[in-house]
């Protein structure tokens, strides 16, 4: 903000050092109205390309900001499915090794652990 107010008093100091009485060219071939008037365009530029600077590294930062999110949000899900996939494998492998040893024991003449006999479909 302060360089577009540098920008704009430093063209209007510009335009108001050309004097205006001298209406015949100069020696590059332009007149001083010419001069003013470059003069004027040139800052109404730079201070729009400064704006257009600052609007644009003001979206790089907030599309910086937005990806370190999702990478964030994305690794703690990650991490998530993570704990949640160990935590089902060992229940898996916990209810396995049960199933396991009652097979086992019901085989080795333990009824109690065995599975109970399917009941038939009603008619």
């Amino acid at each position: 903000m302060t360089r577009m107010l540098f920008a704009g008093a430093t063209g209007l100091a510009l335009i108001a050092a050309v004097p205006v009485a001298a209406s015949g060219p100069l020696p590059d071939g332009t007149t001083a109205e010419e001069r003013a008037n470059t003069a004027r365009l040139n800052a109404e530029q730079r201070a729009k390309a400064e704006a257009e600077t600052a609007a644009y590294e003001q979206q790089v930062a907030a599309n910086a900001q937005a990806k370190a999110s999702a990478e964030a949000s994305y690794s703690q899900a990650t991490a998530a499915y993570e704990e949640e996939k160990a935590r089902v494998a060992a229940l898996a492998a916990e209810r396995r090794l049960k199933w396991e040893a009652d097979v086992a024991a019901c085989e080795a003449g333990d009824t109690t652990r065995c599975a109970p006999p399917p009941v038939p479909p009603q008619p």
